[in-house]
C-alpha cells in the first residue's frame, strides 16, 4: 500500500508541476495587453432624417373619418337593445351550447321548458324567461324545443337579432 501511495503523490507532483508551467506571471501578461494598439471602432451609420407625409384628401373623405354608414350605425338609438337595468336570470351566466333541454311540463295551462345546466340543476323556464351569455329571451317551448332570440353586438355599438333554438337530447 505504500508504493501506492508513493506512486500517487509522484504522479500528483508531476501534473502540478506540469500545469504550473504554462502559467505566466499575471503583472507580465496585463503589461502585454496593454501594450498592444487599440483596435479601431466603427463609425456610427448616419441616421436619415424624416421626412414627413402631407396628406391631400383631393375631395375624398379623410381616412380617420367614419363613413356615413359607420356614423349612422354608431348613433342609432332606435335598435334592439337588452334591458340592463333587469336582474339577469340565473341562466344567462351559461353560454347557449352549456345548456340542454331535457323536456317540458305543463302546470296551469303554461307550458315550462326543463333545462339542464353546468351547475347540476334543472331549471323550469317559460315564455319570456332569459338564458344564455346574449341576453337570450324565450319566444316559444314545445315538446320538439325551445326558439330563442338572442341581441348580439353588431361591432358598432348596437345589437342584432339572432334567432337560435335548442332541442331536446336524449
Amino acid at each position: 500500500m505504500t508504493i501506492a501511495r508513493i506512486i500517487s503523490c509522484a504522479l500528483l507532483s508531476v501534473l502540478v508541476t506540469g500545469c504550473g508551467s504554462h502559467q505566466d506571471d499575471p503583472a507580465a501578461f496585463v503589461a502585454r495587453v496593454k501594450a498592444r494598439a487599440p483596435q479601431p471602432v466603427e463609425a456610427i451609420p448616419e441616421i436619415a432624417s424624416y421626412q414627413p407625409y402631407s396628406y391631400k384628401a383631393d375631395g375624398r373623405r379623410g381616412p380617420f373619418t367614419p363613413t356615413r354608414r359607420e356614423t349612422a350605425a354608431t348613433h342609432a338609438d332606435n335598435g334592439p337593445h337588452p334591458d340592463l337595468k333587469r336582474k339577469p336570470d340565473p341562466l344567462e351566466r351559461f353560454p347557449l351550447d352549456a345548456l340542454h333541454m331535457v323536456g317540458t311540463i305543463t302546470s296551469a295551462g303554461v307550458i315550462y321548458a326543463l333545462i339542464d345546466a353546468p351547475d347540476q340543476v334543472v331549471h323550469r323556464l317559460k315564455r319570456g324567461s332569459h338564458l344564455g351569455e346574449n341576453y337570450g329571451e324565450i319566444d316559444s317551448i314545445s315538446d320538439q324545443g325551445v326558439s330563442i332570440t338572442e341581441l348580439v353586438p353588431n361591432g358598432t355599438g348596437g345589437y342584432t337579432k339572432r334567432s337560435a333554438s335548442m332541442s331536446p337530447s336524449g
